[in-house]
């Protein structure tokens, strides 16, 4: 658990990344090619291929072949178990209010 997990946060630790990410995010199911993903964000496409591969191998993106061009997809399973992880034990050593402290 602990190792995907922490490849997955690790897939993320650039702002480019987190951009490309975001924008397969707001793509949805249907995802992206690699041309679509370069004109929403303008990274050169040598660069692109590197940071999709990085997130691919993170587990938090998808590539599927269709026909002569790549579609990424946002693996949403996978960015649920991320923020599940992160919030899981969210405020668990926060101290508690007493019911009638207003």
């Amino acid at each position: 658990m602990w190792e995907s997990v922490g490849a997955g946060f690790s897939a993320m630790g650039s702002e480019s990344r987190l951009k490309v990410l975001k924008v397969l995010v707001r793509a949805g199911e249907s995802g992206l090619t690699v041309g679509e993903i370069q004109e929403r964000t303008g990274i050169a496409p040598s660069t692109l291929a590197h940071h999709l591969k990085f997130l691919a191998g993170g587990g938090v993106v998808v590539q599927e072949k269709a026909g002569r061009s790549t579609i990424n997809r946002a693996d949403f399973d996978q960015l649920r178990v991320l923020a599940d992880f992160i919030l899981g034990e969210c405020c668990a050593d926060a101290p508690q209010k007493a019911a009638n402290d207003g």
